[in-house]
């Protein structure tokens, strides 16, 4: 896959999201983000996330990078 084709990383914030029984503004409250940033990443839109901010939503809903993100092969 070159650089420059769509990506295949999708985003599983939407089931954390279920589990957890929480909102996506609540979440973003707690990590310091806006809604809009973490919709565009909720809904695979997204081309990068800071290191600090996968770091705040793994702490924040207790999970692992993992949980968060899968690639689509």
């Amino acid at each position: 896959m070159a650089v420059d084709e769509p990506h295949r990383v999708v985003c599983h914030l939407d089931a954390l999201l279920e589990e957890r029984g929480m909102t996506l503004a609540a979440l973003a409250d707690a990590v310091g983000v806006t809604v809009v940033n973490l919709s565009v990443l909720k809904n695979n839109r997204a081309k990068a996330i800071r290191y600090s901010t996968l770091t705040a939503l793994c702490d924040v809903l207790g999970c692992q990078p993992g949980d968060l993100f899968s690639v689509e092969r």
